[in-house]
């Protein structure tokens, strides 16, 4: 039998209606968000709606409150925070070669196979809330990057493998007088935007170990990040090449080799955008 989608166990536990299913479905239509995520945004449930159906539909345990507490680095090493942020999920604890995790969507069943496989250990998924999640993550994994330097300038996170790249993108932003961050991969990225929450991020798309487009989407299925409005670069600049990108999502691109002055015009246009109230 096929396992239900989130939707119909949020129909079948009467949280939601068909109705406002259908609407959430042609909402997420285009967007790489989850309908968990989706029905949020229309504020038609919330995170602990969506936790409590998971455990009563499926009987997982349903996790709370467990940032508060202290994990020892033996049980934190067996997820990178990487993967912890990219898929929000946590490890609890060890018993009877069970990895306990804490997962936003416990019916993911690729990833518990493959940290199952890698990890040589079971894998028990206990449901619990992407908040809650990003809390324990911030505490135990990200404890380490610096927040005490940031002013009430806007701030910017450039995300590039490339370091000549990444100095002149650098360099064009500083005549705004923005603070910035830096990161040389899609997952450092995502790391450093869930603890230091930009204003605005500019990517460039092909990188290795996770790529711009693999990073902007860890981002928007998370709560913590998916409206950081963010900017892609590319080498690839064909009139279809920027129309996939903005189709996505991407609230603008820009094309490789950059020319500084189009660079800082396009950032103030997005950060004036997006944090217009």
């Amino acid at each position: 039998m096929a396992r239900k989608k989130m939707g119909e166990i949020l129909v079948d536990n009467e949280i939601i209606s068909h109705t406002d299913l259908e609407k959430a479905l042609i909402k997420q239509k285009n967007t790489k968000k989850p309908i968990g995520k989706i029905l949020e945004d229309m504020d038609i449930v919330l995170e602990e709606d969506i936790a409590k159906a998971l455990s009563t539909q499926f009987g997982f345990p349903h996790v709370k409150r467990f940032s508060r507490y202290n994990f020892p680095a033996e049980i934190l090493n067996k997820v990178d925070a990487e993967v912890a942020l990219a898929n929000l999920i946590f490890p609890l604890k060890i018993k009877d070669k069970t990895l306990y995790l804490a997962m936003s969507n416990p019916l993911d069943m690729s990833l518990q196979s493959d940290l199952s496989f890698k990890l040589g250990l079971r894998i028990s998924p206990c449901v619990a809330t992407p908040d809650e999640i990003n809390n324990a993550i911030k505490k135990h994994y990200l404890s380490d990057l610096d927040v005490n330097n940031k002013d009430q300038n806007w701030t910017i996170l450039l995300v590039d493998n490339q370091e000549i790249s990444l100095s002149a993108t650098e360099a064009a932003l500083n005549k705004g007088g923005y603070l910035i961050y830096k990161a040389k991969n899609g997952a450092e990225g995502i790391k450093t935007a869930t603890k230091l929450s930009p204003n605005l991020i500019i990517t460039n798309i092909a990188m290795p170990r996770m790529d711009g487009i693999e990073m902007y989407n860890a981002l928007r299925a998370n709560p913590e990040t998916d409206d950081i409005p963010v900017i892609a670069l590319s080498a690839k600049t064909s009139a279809q090449d920027e129309y996939d990108l903005l189709d996505m999502g991407f609230f603008d691109f820009i094309a490789k080799p950059i020319n500084p002055i189009r660079l800082l015009a396009r950032a103030k246009r997005a950060l004036r955008f997006h944090n217009r109230k």
